[in-house]
């Protein structure tokens, strides 16, 4: 159901985060632990505080000193959700605010999800191991900072010029294998519609009826989700397996990926138009069987393209809905106009 890949994450954080990824690790030189594991965890002195409620854009302090010129990071603040700890192959929700750090005294908030109003969804499997140290076995509500030192654009190593880079990360909520949506199913769909018994965290046995397929996209709400409505342009996690209606055979589903999340940009046609029209309005934390007509799928001419034909059905769990990032702002830097002879 897929079109095209999900938009890039904002900066510099989750720019760092991306690089550092497809790189596969930090410069040695940026290194050092922000604490000791010991029967307390000692944070580093030269690390910012970050004081105020999770949820809230924090307070931010920083200590009377120079930069420091290697990667520093530290849980400052512990959630209190025991039971909601975060795993290694986790997918997070997170408010990130960033600063720069060019002196000793001398700070500057760049962005900040809390004034756009717009959280963040990571990967934790797409990151490395020195990103997501400090990430992992945390519980939801934890906030970490991180300090990067100034580095080289082209290279990406570490450099006596520019600027030093402070995030405070705070996680607001993660999605997990094997996650489904909470309510009671009220109903397996039927009658000239396919049926879907609730499989729990597995996935769910979609049968086809002896009849022939709806001209028109139905929905069926399995199970009623209580969450806000999903609105168009927002990011969806979901769980969900596809079938095709013409023999009942899966050909794609997230559970085939070891139950792993996916998510994608809803209402902006980033999927096949049945998803579009499908889910924006359905309430988070629903299992939604969607019937799409080949019309609303992947067209006539979908075998020639590889894609599945025929009219489609998918059961869809709605695990999550983010507002997206706003489009980054024009620059004030006028574009250089080009001469007379096209030079």
């Amino acid at each position: 159901m897929r079109r095209r890949a999900a938009a890039a994450l904002v900066v510099p954080l989750s720019a760092l985060m991306l690089g550092a990824s497809s790189c596969g690790v930090i410069p040695e030189d940026w290194r050092t632990p922000a604490f000791l594991k010991s029967d307390e965890e000692q944070l580093d002195e030269r690390l910012p505080t970050a004081t105020g409620p999770v949820g809230e854009e924090p307070e931010v302090s920083f200590p009377d000193i120079d930069p420091p010129k290697e990667q520093i990071s530290g849980v400052v603040h512990k959630g209190e959700g025991e039971s909601e700890l975060v795993r290694s192959d986790d997918m997070l929700l997170v408010d990130i605010v960033d600063y720069d750090w060019t002196g000793k005294g001398k700070t500057e908030k760049v962005q900040s999800t809390y004034e756009t109003g717009a959280p963040m969804l990571l990967q934790l499997g797409q990151m490395t191991e020195e990103l997501t140290a400090d990430l992992i076995d945390q519980p939801v509500g934890s906030r970490v900072v991180y300090v990067f030192p100034p580095s080289d654009p082209t290279t990406g190593q570490p450099s006596e010029e520019g600027t030093t880079s402070v995030s405070v990360l705070d996680i607001r909520g993660r999605y997990g294998k094997g996650d489904v949506v909470p309510g009671e199913q009220t109903t397996d769909g039927g009658g000239d519609l396919p049926t879907a018994a609730d499989a729990g965290r597995a996935m769910p046995d979609i049968t086809i009826p002896d009849a022939d397929p709806p001209k028109e996209l139905e929905t069926v709400e399995l199970v009623e989700g209580e969450g806000p409505e999903v609105e168009s342009g927002q990011q969806l996690v979901v769980q969900y397996t596809g079938v095709t209606w013409n023999d009942g055979e899966v050909f794609d589903s997230t559970w085939t990926r070891d139950g792993t999340p996916a998510t994608f940009a809803i209402g902006v046609g980033q999927v096949i138009q049945g998803w579009d029209e499908g889910l924006v309005g359905q309430k988070v934390g629903s299992r939604v069987m969607l019937v799409i007509p080949e019309d609303l799928a992947y067209g006539e001419n979908a075998e020639a393209s590889g894609s599945p034909a025929g009219t489609l059905v998918f059961v869809v769990d709605i695990l999550g809905a983010v507002d997206t990032q706003p489009a980054p702002e024009p620059s004030d830097q006028p574009e250089a106009s080009a001469s007379p002879d096209g030079e």
